[in-house]
């Protein structure tokens, strides 16, 4: 059969791209067009539009950039029409998809959802439209399947691909002496720095973070780039050495790091996967940090903190992202930090509760077989 994938970001590239190496196992014959990246495509097939390009966050930032999406949409439409894919399978990224499914299902195109759109937390009107113009839902965190069935859709839960991305990258772990010298690093445990996968998130995490090299002078911060992120959005943080970077390195990074600070998304599940004590930061655009502020209802921003329902990981949002706090919060979780040992346990009840590993080709095979 024939694919059509739309993943918008980087998260979604990473998902992608485990679900297509599932296909090519359900389904030998699998051919693939997409919107993605670089992971989605190194399993093959046409990439259309890469998600550096059309990657947009924040009330203020579609404003700004609204002309460019609407392009976008009228550019996906007639390439669905014209290449006529037997299924669709969107990827997060809603405010795209979700028209995408509405054009897709009204041209005849079956349409699959994987990795929902989080109307749990936000905007949960959307949820009509997943009813009305997905065939099916496949959810990665254990408590949608219920969440959903309020609304009468049954999705299936197939478990997160996460795991297995992660257990694969520790098999592969190399010895502390190999990757500090591979980089260039000191000889010093290492912070990570998860800052985003978006320029606005760097922009804005950053700066507010580079103070901390001087108070943990023991340590290296060693930032995780973004794949999708030019490296002069970084050099201005770069200046004096206080910070260290390593491009397209995630896991490697996370597997040696002592404790990590991380941007709230699927980098927190990563890390927390991985074992690393972390906490979480984030913030941006004042106008749109006070529109979300209003609009989300979830207690917490974390996907450790959402699966678990409690505060694993402390969250410093915005304004609380401040020198005292981050100094505190991040000294906890340092070795004979009172929160650390108390965090590792609770990921030990968080891996169970995410599921086996195997979620791509569990999610590939219900879609071959639908």
């Amino acid at each position: 059969m024939t694919y059509y994938l739309i993943a918008g970001e980087a998260s979604g590239d990473l998902h992608g791209s485990n679900l297509m190496r599932g296909l090519k196992q359900a389904d030998p014959a699998a051919r693939f067009r997409f919107w993605g990246g670089d992971l989605m495509a190194a399993q093959g097939g046409d990439l259309v539009k890469h998600y550096k390009s059309t990657a947009v966050m924040g009330f203020m930032e579609v404003l700004t950039k609204l002309r460019a999406v609407l392009r976008n949409i009228r550019f996906c439409k007639k390439d669905i029409l014209a290449h006529r894919p037997d299924v669709l399978i969107l990827i997060d990224y809603p405010g795209f998809n979700l028209r995408m499914a509405k054009f897709a299902k009204q041209h005849g195109v079956k349409v699959f959802y994987y990795i929902a759109p989080k109307v749990w937390a936000w905007k949960e009107k959307r949820v009509h439209r997943l009813k009305r113009y997905v065939d099916r839902l496949l959810v990665i965190f254990p408590f949608e399947p219920s969440y959903f069935k309020r609304w009468g859709i049954d999705a299936c839960y197939v478990g997160n691909p996460l795991v297995d991305s992660v257990d694969e990258r520790l098999a592969e772990k190399e010895s502390f002496h190999t990757f500090t010298t591979r980089n260039n690093l000191l000889d010093k445990p290492v912070i990570a720095v998860l800052a985003g996968s978006r320029v606005m998130e760097i922009h804005y995490v950053l700066p507010r973070l580079l103070f901390l090299a001087g108070q943990f002078p023991d340590y290296q911060f060693v930032i995780a780039g973004a794949p999708a992120i030019d490296e002069a959005q970084y050099k201005k943080y770069l200046h004096g050495g206080a910070f260290r970077i390593v491009y397209n390195q995630t896991y490697p990074l996370l597997a040696q790091a002592t404790a990590a600070i991380v941007a709230s998304g699927t980098a927190t599940l990563e890390a927390a996967l991985t074992g690393v004590p972390q906490v979480v930061c984030y913030g941006g655009n004042e106008i749109s940090y006070q529109v979300a502020k209003r609009l989300v209802k979830t207690k917490y921003i974390s996907l450790v903190n959402l699966i678990m329902d409690a505060p694993v990981v402390t969250e410093l949002i915005q304004h609380d992202m401040n020198r005292e706090n981050l100094q505190k919060e991040l000294q906890d979780i340092l070795p004979e930090g009172k929160k650390r040992q108390t965090m590792l346990a609770q990921y030990n009840r968080l891996r169970t509760k995410v599921g086996e590993r195997g979620a791509s080709l569990r999610a590939a095979e219900l879609i071959v077989k639908s």
